[in-house]
């Protein structure tokens, strides 16, 4: 199939791209679906969850320094990086099914999947960059929502597979799901008519688009939504436990409840994207930042809420931690060379989810010092930051 910078993609790429982007991020998540049988089944610490959830976030931070490194979203076809990328992450991921693992072997496989997902997020926004140069934002608002649903698919998996089959399933599935979206991706999507090959750059040049005061606000911007984004993601289970034990007469599904908090995320993804049309993405990126922030601040006052109250603020916390997301991610691709456009959006990437190992761990941390339902209020600093950051830059 030939492409010419003249002629408007074809109708299913966006689809496609959105498609397999969904199935191969279902893996981000994939042990925090099965976290109590993984506990319960390889005698693990109850803080197994801080760990494993790290693995993938050391994993794809160590993924996305070498991809930046070598360029290699730049000097080689995206969908080819894609696909391998997304094999790979399939086959770490499935390794979790053995009988005899640890909690060292377990962490390990969980750090290789997250490794090559450095060759899918940051790769499915640089295709889709490739194709849509103009109304990025959009665009990215669905890619980011699909994202989304990956990360939350596994609660849902759970939730299916509960009663009728092993833990195991989940595992299964969302291999076989990130093997599929790889090959959809290499056989539908072909090098997008705006796709600019590069160069491997040195390893101080990766960092000179920093010196682009737009560039560096966007992806600071970026940064500060990290510190909550996965956080967040990670410990929705365990704020639903901490209600649970606040009320006593409440009995909830979690994986179920976690799997909506999660997945409402990814629409408010496509609406952000509608809104950046209207509104720009900037000041789009703002109010999502900022109500995500307040979120952050009241969040002890709702977990003595009844069950109703307390869901509903949940759900408008998922979609809001989210939103900003694409708006960040196309501040960034539009401020960065072209040539070097997706190293800068893996770069950006591994700083980003260098961060959210931090907030992760201090949560796990806090966990054993504060009541549960205090935790969630440091969340809040990386939105006043990102807010002060984008109203100087």
């Amino acid at each position: 199939m030939s492409i010419t910078k003249n002629t408007d993609p074809a109708p299913y790429v966006l689809p496609v791209i959105v498609a397999a982007q969904f199935c191969c991020t279902s893996l981000w998540f994939a042990s925090n679906g099965v976290m109590d049988n993984l506990i319960a089944d390889f005698n693990l610490s109850t803080k197994a969850l801080g760990g494993l959830t790290s693995a993938v976030q050391f994993g794809f931070i160590s993924g996305t320094l070498i991809f930046a490194w070598y360029s290699l979203a730049d000097r080689f076809s995206p969908s080819l990086v894609f696909l391998f990328s997304a094999m790979m992450g399939a086959l770490a991921n499935l390794g979790v099914i053995w009988s005899g693992h640890s909690f060292g072997s377990l962490f390990f496989l969980r750090f290789i999947t997250g490794f090559f997902l450095a060759g899918i997020y940051p790769v499915g926004m640089k295709i889709s960059a490739d194709y849509f140069a103009e109304k990025l934002g959009r665009s990215l608002g669905f890619l980011v929502g699909a994202l989304v649903l990956g990360t939350a698919f596994p609660h849902l998996l759970k939730v299916i597979t509960n009663e009728s089959l092993s833990w195991r399933a989940v595992v299964v599935t969302t291999s076989i799901l990130a093997a599929f979206g790889g090959l959809m991706m290499w056989f539908f999507v072909p090098d997008g008519p705006y796709r600019k090959p590069g160069q491997r750059l040195s390893g101080t040049a990766i960092f000179e688009v920093f010196r682009y005061p737009k560039f560096r606000a966007a992806a600071f911007g970026y940064f500060g939504h990290m510190w909550e984004l996965y956080a967040f993601w990670a410990f929705v289970p365990v704020m639903l436990a901490t209600h649970q034990q606040l009320h006593s007469s409440t009995n909830l599904d979690v994986s179920w409840w976690s799997f909506l908090v999660i997945a409402i995320g990814g629409l408010a993804c496509v609406l952000s994207g509608q809104l950046s049309l209207k509104f720009g993405t900037a000041k789009t990126a703002r109010l999502a930042l900022g109500l995500s922030g307040v979120c952050c601040f009241l969040s002890p006052l709702f977990f003595y809420f009844s069950f109703p109250v307390f869901i509903l603020f949940l759900f408008f916390w998922g979609m809001v931690v989210i939103a900003d997301s694409p708006m960040f991610s196309t501040l960034v691709a539009n401020n960065a060379p072209p040539e070097i456009k997706g190293t800068a959006l893996t770069l950006v990437n591994c700083l980003g989810f260098s961060i959210t190992i931090i907030s992760i761990q201090l949560l796990t941390w806090l966990s054993g010092v504060f009541p549960g339902e205090w935790l969630y209020v440091i969340l809040g600093i990386g939105a006043v930051d990102t807010i002060y950051e984008l109203y100087h830059s």
